[in-house]
């Protein structure tokens, strides 16, 4: 069943421009991927029917693998599914693959296919106690591969869950939320979402329901970021997870990982503790991917204080080189003031200069001073062929009597498409450099 479904999307992608499907924030999962997805979720022996919610099923190859597996690995009898989608130029071919999947399956397969918006659809019921549905439908499992589109704060999805908004939302956390919510308790979900939520402020209200609520049993790691999506030029990190919808904590989470999106063969796993994965209030996820990277976290844990309960204060930069051209020198001059970027952090400490062009600016402005004192530079993205995702150097103001400020560059994205920051000097006595820093 999943070839032919499969080969009715291929002829969708081909026939519907990605600019139509990006306003869906609307990407396919391949055959390889659905499948593994569905192998991922564990079905007592005792199971006979199920329930399955499939939100923003696109053209249902997620549904249709699990239907295979289910039919073919399981001891189910019969399957009712609940699809949601509202792109009107996909449901036809949607509605059609269902009937397919039905017409073939040895199984007593049941659809419904449900054209609302997946999130405000169900506003009052998530927000039970505004007047909801207090005993809406739950699934015994869900699957998803959601849309991946910022959305603005005030948008109706956004303002329909609070609870989990803050800053600048994103529709695939959304659907989520909203996919736990659907879920039956001791339920398994399993979705293919980006990497972004592991951590950082704006998901920390997400993290904190979703991993209060839940609990990751599984997590699934690409190697590469670009073959993940068939027929999709998408540079996009993402990952799989599994979660159960459960309070009590598991000892480990099983963390695997691919190549590609269709290398399910070969691939590599590990089992790590709970609080190395999931840690701190914050709930930060970290990807782990060996034993030495484990063995890092627990020492990291072990730690009494963080560096800023020890007086260490991390900051990136507020400007950037190549918006403020007419400011640059390759040479020093009357009131420059040097310009450091990653390559001036050598063996572990910072060189100055090394010939690299643009290693000095001239200018006036004011409000961005930083004191010239001792900084420990943290370069955070490097070059393939170095074997640190980390490099370090050492800046001693001794060094550079002769200017009393620095000041901060912002993080960018270059015109090579890799995040950077700098610290732009503003007048003389003054320095820049283009990495986080460490300061007393």
């Amino acid at each position: 069943m999943i070839e032919q479904i499969v080969a009715l999307t291929s002829q969708y992608i081909d026939s519907m421009p990605k600019k139509e499907r990006k306003k869906y924030g609307q990407f396919f999962t391949s055959k390889e991927t659905a499948l593994y997805m569905a192998e991922m979720f564990v079905i007592a022996d005792d199971k006979r029917e199920m329930s399955v919610l499939d939100a923003g099923a696109g053209s249902g190859i997620l549904s249709c693998a699990l239907i295979e597996v289910l039919q073919n690995k399981t001891k189910v009898e019969k399957v009712e599914l609940t699809c949601y989608e509202t792109d009107s130029n996909i449901i036809e071919l949607l509605r059609n693959n269902l009937e397919y999947v039905k017409q073939n399956s040895s199984l007593k397969f049941e659809y419904e296919i449900i054209t609302e918006n997946y999130i405000t659809s169900q506003y009052l019921d998530f927000n039970e106690m505004i007047g909801g549905n207090p005993n809406p439908k739950k699934y015994d499992i869900v699957v998803g591969n959601p849309p991946y589109m910022k959305i603005p704060k005030d948008a109706p999805e956004a303002t329909a869950m609070p609870i989990v908004c803050y800053g600048a939302p994103n529709l695939y956390f959304l659907f989520a939320t909203m996919g736990l919510f659907n879920l039956k308790q001791n339920g398994e979900m399993v979705y293919i979402i980006p990497r972004s939520w592991t951590s950082g402020a704006y998901f920390k209200k997400f993290r904190d329901y979703f991993l209060t609520e839940s609990k990751l049993e599984h997590i699934h790691l690409f190697v590469s970021r670009n073959k993940v999506f068939d027929k999709e030029d998408v540079l996009q990190e993402t990952i799989i997870i599994k979660v159960k919808k459960m309070h009590e904590k598991p000892a480990e989470v099983l963390v695997t990982s691919s190549k590609t999106n269709n290398d399910f063969e070969n691939v590599t796993e590990i089992r790590a503790p709970y609080d190395v994965v999931v840690s701190g209030e914050d709930k930060y996820v970290y990807l782990v991917t060996d034993t030495d990277e484990i063995e890092v976290l627990e020492r990291l844990n072990r730690l009494g204080h963080t560096l800023p309960d020890i007086g260490l204060k991390m900051k990136t930069g507020l400007t950037v080189d190549f918006r403020n051209r007419d400011i640059l020198r390759d040479e020093s001059e009357e009131g420059a003031i040097p310009l450091f970027y990653s390559q001036h952090i050598q063996d572990g400490i910072v060189k100055f200069p090394i010939n690299k062009e643009h290693e000095y600016v001239v200018t006036e402005q004011k409000g961005l001073q930083q004191r010239n004192k001792n900084y420990l530079f943290v370069k955070r993205f490097t070059a393939k062929e170095e074997n640190r995702r980390l490099q370090c150097g050492v800046y001693l103001s001794k060094k550079y009597p002769q200017y009393d400020v620095i000041v901060r560059r912002r993080i960018t994205i270059g015109c090579n498409s890799k995040l950077k920051s700098r610290l732009t000097p503003i007048r003389p006595r003054g320095l820049a450099c283009n990495c986080t820093f460490l300061s007393a």
